[in-house]
């Protein structure tokens, strides 16, 4: 309410004009605001990205190692070995233990790596298939198309990505020892028993190759690499909006309110006020040297007037 008992209206409140730095930084801001979020969304993406087909190339890299193991085992270990099943069963023999133990020697140094035989129903009590590998041997069984299983998993290590494959009964060999325990070679049977690793068929799928390989450093160092990114892409800015206000400062808003202050001074009859220099060819020289015209031509006629 004013002194007459009237409403005050926003008018009544007279909004300070918007300077034209603050004008230039806001609409600055708000470029670089929309090109930050733009660069940050796709840099991530693509740090992560390339983060996961790291750890896929070092998941696939295990699984071919182990790949080459059980042929070099098969071709160049057991015929040298089968010889002594008679008399003693020998584990080296098979494909599936010299993979495993080959890269159970690579966890020693690096645990948080791990391949494994998951299998439903194994001689080696080791290789029998947890829960979750379980699900993935279903998956084989119930999809006979499908070859190959990638996703990822928490674990109490961090995450990890794993890669499955089935295994398959294609070598009629292979049943020599699993079909039943009777037919089974007796040193394989006393040192696994009977219970366990018979009843295999032809063409059955009896578990699957699971690798699994951590994510935890891949993607902190893409966390690490995209934090730095954007620090460096601030700094950036934060220099280049430094530099262009100095710029802006010394180019048109100081020279705009000398100005703005010689034109206060004429509008009230001193003309003691010096010309601008106008020796550039900018737009601020010539809007200086068009006021230097005005500014004479003020003074001409306001002389004539009193004359």
């Amino acid at each position: 309410m004013n002194s007459g008992g009237e409403p005050l209206s926003a008018a009544s409140f007279p909004v300070p004009p918007m300077g034209l730095r603050l004008k230039f930084n806001l609409v600055l801001i708000g470029v670089f605001a929309i090109g930050l979020a733009a660069c940050a969304a796709l840099s991530y993406r693509l740090l992560h990205d390339n983060a996961r087909a790291e750890v896929e190339r070092n998941a696939r890299l295990m699984m071919e190692a182990a790949l080459a193991i059980r042929a070099y085992t098969v071709s160049q270990i057991k015929p040298h070995l089968d010889p002594m099943l008679a008399e003693r069963f020998l584990p080296q023999t098979v494909p599936a233990y010299a993979a495993t133990e080959t890269l159970n020697e690579l966890r020693k140094n690096h645990p948080e790596y791990a391949y494994k035989e998951a299998t439903l129903n194994p001689s080696n009590p080791r290789d029998r298939a947890s829960d979750w590998e379980a699900d993935l041997v279903a998956g084989f069984r119930n999809a006979d198309d499908v070859k190959e299983l990638t996703g990822e998993r928490d674990t109490p290590t961090g995450r990890q990505m794993y890669i499955a494959r089935p295994i398959r009964i294609t070598n009629p060999a292979c049943l020599a020892c699993h079909d039943t325990a009777a037919t089974a070679p007796p040193t394989l049977v006393k040192v696994y028993g009977e219970s366990n690793g018979f009843g295999w068929k032809m063409n059955e799928i009896i578990g699957a190759q699971v690798v699994s390989v951590p994510m935890t450093l891949p993607v902190s160092n893409a966390d690490r690499a995209f934090n730095t990114f954007m620090a460096s892409l601030v700094g950036v800015f934060v220099f280049v909006m430094a530099v262009l206000n100095i710029m802006l400062e010394w180019l048109i808003i100081r020279p705009v309110a000398r100005m703005s202050a010689a034109a206060d001074r004429i509008s009230t009859g001193d003309f003691s006020v010096p010309e601008f220099g106008d020796r550039g060819r900018d737009e601020v020289s010539v809007l200086g040297a068009s006021f230097n015209r005005m500014r004479r031509s003020l003074e001409t006629a306001m002389r004539m007037i009193d004359s």
